[in-house]
């Protein structure tokens, strides 16, 4: 018969917890929306699009495509802030020069992105 009351108890190794890697939160985005109207050309939005966003000429062409066809049309995609200061933008661009009725700058929203 063995003594056991010579054993030691060991505990169990206690590790320490593994840190989890903190992945920094995305911030929500939002769309830049342009709205269409009957006071602006093509070239208009092609120019603005080129001027405020980067976008190429067959960028900015579709996007004033869209605008024509759908009455809105997505512009940009990007934090609040950000796109918040692209529709300022957008207000802000003044009139079409090409277009004598017109009396200022196009329309433009934002709106959250929606995951679909």
């Amino acid at each position: 018969m063995s003594d056991f009351s010579s054993v030691a108890v060991v505990d169990p190794v206690v590790r320490p917890r593994q840190q989890q890697k903190k992945r920094p939160k995305r911030q929500p985005r939002y769309h830049v929306v342009l709205w269409d109207d009957d006071e602006h050309s093509y070239e208009y939005v092609v120019l603005m699009m080129q001027q405020l966003f980067g976008h190429t000429f067959e960028q900015g062409f579709e996007i004033a495509r869209n605008v024509d066809s759908a009455g809105r049309a997505v512009c940009l995609t990007t934090t609040k802030e950000h796109a918040e200061f692209k529709r300022d933008q957008i207000h802000s661009f003044g009139r079409d020069q090409l277009i004598p009725r017109c009396a200022g700058s196009m329309s433009a929203s934002i709106e959250p992105e929606t995951s679909e």
